[in-house]
């Protein structure tokens, strides 16, 4: 029997973090569910992903803080290099420019972007040793178009895709692509209540929510052989905003 590719996929207890572990356990991946606050959603999704018969193992660490997060992926590394990278990791503290505090500002950039560096630069050299690699970052409609009150998450999700086309770059003769998922409005447990039927109708060409099931089938074939040719590229899941 061959040995499993590893994947992490970081926030991975959340509404759409959920759905891209079950999706890559079910690919034949096994799955680090990371979490930072919530360890026991975690626990509780390893144990719903082992008990339909893929394998996965929760991790704990706060993206910000870079020792921490080397500290936690070295004794992973120690199993086998982990292949597939899904930074998904982020969070909105939303309010207009004027009344941002420096706070909200550096919060939400500091998950995204800082999160970024401190996850997948410890990972990238025991990736290109393999010569296969698939990392892909989950960034956002708002950063392609705009939104109100988000002017620093819109910052951090344009950073993450001017990262991942830089980075496409760097690693694209060792076999490694990287790709930036854009989601628009998904039903999710978080999400739920922001946005009415009127509103989705009016913002969303296809006149519904996107579900996080729909997010990770990208992310899976991303992550799979067939996506080989595809590097570079922001791909947006928004039924047509962006």
């Amino acid at each position: 029997m061959s040995t499993p590719r590893y994947a992490l996929v970081t926030g991975g207890s959340g509404g759409i973090g959920a759905a891209l572990c079950r999706r890559l356990a079910r690919d034949g991946l096994h799955v680090y569910v990371h979490a930072h606050r919530s360890g026991a959603q975690a626990a509780q999704l390893v144990a719903q992903i082992e008990a339909a018969g893929g394998a996965a193992s929760a991790v704990g660490f706060d993206v910000t803080e870079g020792a921490a997060a080397r500290q936690a992926l070295e004794p992973l590394l120690e199993r086998g290099p982990i292949q597939v990278l899904v930074n998904n990791a982020g969070l909105h503290d939303d309010a207009v420019l004027p009344a941002m505090t420096p706070a909200q500002w550096q919060r939400v950039i500091e998950v995204s972007v800082h999160g970024f560096y401190h996850v997948t630069q410890p990972l990238l050299l025991p990736m290109i040793r393999t010569r296969w690699g698939r990392i892909i970052n989950v960034s956002s409609v708002a950063a392609l178009i705009g939104n109100r009150g988000q002017v620093n998450y819109a910052a951090a999700k344009g950073a993450l895709n001017a990262a991942t086309k830089a980075l496409a770059l760097e690693v694209a003769t060792r076999g490694i692509t990287v790709n930036a998922v854009a989601p628009g409005i998904i039903a999710t447990p978080m999400s739920a209540g922001l946005f009415d039927a009127a509103t989705i109708e009016r913002l969303v060409p296809l006149n519904r929510a996107g579900s996080a099931e729909e997010v990770a089938a990208l992310v899976s074939f991303l992550a799979s052989d067939e996506a080989a040719y595809i590097t570079g590229q922001i791909i947006s899941v928004s039924g047509g905003m962006a």
